[in-house]
């Protein structure tokens, strides 16, 4: 048997973070269907906060997460290495701000980033060639902004992961890992973002942190003191 208010906390992720429906659908999206990156819930949320309409987004890597982006930021360009998803992508994802290129994951992969003489305010290293991309990533990252480095924790099993912190982490960059379950998985894993020592990014919110999913805050006084009563 099950206590109570661990039945609750289950049907807080079903509700909340509808991580049971993306499990079994195999597709990143939020309670209400709107496409999500697959990385950590702490790191979704966080990243959530900010006013991305003034900025550049490239994407190695290409999936929901470049909905997600493109529902946001002012232009993003997603890199896709393999030609039936790219194909799958170019269908189903019409934004007039979202550019996916197909790039076989050569050099041609991790050098996408240079095929525009712009900069770009948010990179995120989610596909293939990690160490490349990162590497290449630095060149191309504007002042005040961040590289977003997914799986990360594979570091500890991987030379890849190694290498691609390594050469973040010569950019002179702030590493913080969010740890945590994520979309479509039964474990968690982590997700590093490596912020510029200036980074600047503006809140779509009056106040920082603002209440995350399933948080007690987020209820009102009264709902608080019912919920307080219902489970001490």
């Amino acid at each position: 048997m099950y206590s109570e208010k661990f039945l609750k906390f289950i049907e807080m992720w079903q509700k909340e973070f509808a991580i049971e429906r993306t499990i079994d659908e195999k597709v990143c999206l939020d309670k209400d269907g709107n496409p999500i990156p697959w990385y950590t819930y702490p790191a979704i949320e966080y990243l959530s906060q900010f006013d991305y309409s003034d900025k550049e987004v490239f994407e190695f890597g290409c999936g929901n997460s470049s909905l997600f982006w493109a529902e946001r930021a002012k232009q993003v360009t997603s890199i896709e290495d393999n030609p039936q998803w790219f194909e799958k992508w170019q269908q189903e994802f019409q934004k007039d701000n979202l550019d996916i290129r197909w790039r076989d994951e050569g050099e041609g992969y991790f050098n996408a980033i240079f095929e525009d003489e712009k900069k770009y305010d948010v990179i995120i290293v989610d596909g293939k060639r990690r160490a490349d991309c990162a590497r290449t990533a630095l060149e191309k990252l504007n002042d005040g902004g961040m590289i977003i480095l997914d799986d990360s924790d594979r570091i500890n099993t991987s030379q890849e992961y190694v290498e691609a912190v390594n050469n973040l982490k010569k950019g002179n960059l702030i590493q913080v890992d969010f740890y945590g379950f994520c979309p479509m998985n039964n474990y968690t894993k982590t997700t590093s973002l490596f912020l510029s020592r200036d980074f600047n990014f503006k809140s779509q919110y009056i106040i920082q942190p603002i209440n995350g999913l399933g948080n007690l805050w987020g209820m009102g006084r009264k709902h608080r003191k019912e919920f307080y009563k219902a489970n001490r």
